[in-house]
């Protein structure tokens, strides 16, 4: 069975709900006007695929990256755009969507060709483009993940030792409420709620208001359900591949048979999960909430997007060096101005072991 054989018999058992297979993706029309914001998250981009571009040529002895995603310096509202945007829907219908680097044995490494393949036409590179062994897109994320995951750990514990301790004061000190028939059931929640049951728990606050006691009452499950709401957020930072794009990664699967990759480069670490293992994932919908969720993503236009938990993907890189960044003036059409930031060098120290068991290799 092929690697697209597999791919092809996940889909078959992901949920509609998720993704469609049987409907035509929705081609989409060209934004009409960039943000400083927006040209910063690109740069961004391009760092980190760059980033993991050099990390791996220049470690390996086995391997060699190749420039490979379809990209341009043009952004909405500049000349020439329009035009780039629509090839691009065109190539994305033809054969799917390009990850933005290809890794090639060095044996199978054309030279003439370089390093670069990103503006070379489908039609002149579809059996080089077979030769690879894995295609990788790489998406960056502005946190530091270490950072990042120590806080809201923090956070977790806590506000769920805050919940624990109000649970107990309720239950203590207000007991006698409780022999009421229609308070009674209030009683059974408070009891239910432990380290193991609290991401669980939810339940509809009273408001007793008759007597001061009723009010102190009230306040105390008032406190009791925002430490338990607080508890539940999501602590861990994700790989975030959007919804839409599932279709047109499964038909770049379809056209050139070779392995995907999703890598998320963090400011101080990055990790890395197959395509496969993400269709596989959102097919098992008891591991949604630990090991991914599917969400809108208010950064990212209201984007559907799965989450996955980068503490269940393979950690490519150990430590990231972060980037020089400057400041930088770009004109546009009837002299409108927009300054975003641009990052350039930095180091990713690659965990060999981890990224040799990511893409399926013994050497590197």
């Amino acid at each position: 069975m092929t690697y697209f054989d597999e791919l092809r018999e996940i889909t078959k058992i992901i949920p509609d709900t998720i993704v469609d297979f049987s409907i035509p993706r929705d081609r989409t029309s060209p934004p009409t006007q960039a943000s400083s914001n927006f040209i910063t998250n690109k740069e961004q981009g391009d760092w980190a695929e760059d980033l993991i571009f050099r990390a791996i040529n220049e470690t390996s002895k086995n391997y060699v990256a190749v420039r490979y995603g379809k990209s341009d310096d043009l952004v909405a509202g500049e000349i020439g755009f329009d035009e780039f945007y629509n090839e691009f829907q065109d190539e994305l219908d033809t054969i799917g969507k390009r990850p933005d680097l290809l890794v090639f044995r060095k044996s199978d490494f054309d030279e003439k060709l370089g390093h670069d393949i990103s503006k070379l036409k489908h039609s002149q590179i579809i059996d080089y483009v077979k030769k690879a062994i894995a295609g990788l897109e790489v998406r960056s994320s502005a946190f530091l993940i270490d950072k990042y995951e120590g806080e809201m750990q923090e956070r977790t514990r806590t506000h769920l030792e805050a919940a624990l301790i109000i649970k107990d004061k309720i239950i203590n000190e207000f007991s006698d409420v409780f022999e009421h028939p229609k308070k009674k059931p209030y009683l059974d929640i408070l009891k239910s709620i432990n380290e193991e049951t609290i991401n669980a728990i939810t339940f509809r606050r009273p408001s007793w208001n008759s007597t001061e006691r009723l009010q102190e009452l009230t306040q105390l499950f008032k406190n009791l359900k925002d430490n338990i709401s607080i508890s539940q957020k999501r602590d861990y930072l994700s790989i975030t591949p959007k919804v839409e794009d599932i279709k047109v990664v499964y038909k770049w699967a379809e056209t050139f048979n070779v392995p995907h990759y999703y890598f998320q480069v963090f400011f101080d670490k990055s990790y890395g999960i197959s395509f496969k293992n993400i269709l596989t994932l959102i097919t098992d919908s008891d591991k949604e909430g630990e090991h991914y969720e599917i969400s809108k993503d208010i950064k990212n236009q209201n984007k559907t997007t799965i989450k996955i938990n980068t503490r269940h993907t393979n950690q490519v890189a150990y430590k990231i060096l972060e980037p020089e960044h400057k400041s930088v003036r770009r004109e546009m059409g009837r002299g409108r101005l927009l300054f975003y930031v641009s990052f350039e060098k930095g180091i990713a120290y690659l965990d060999i072991d981890s990224l040799k068991a990511l893409l399926n290799i013994s050497d590197f």
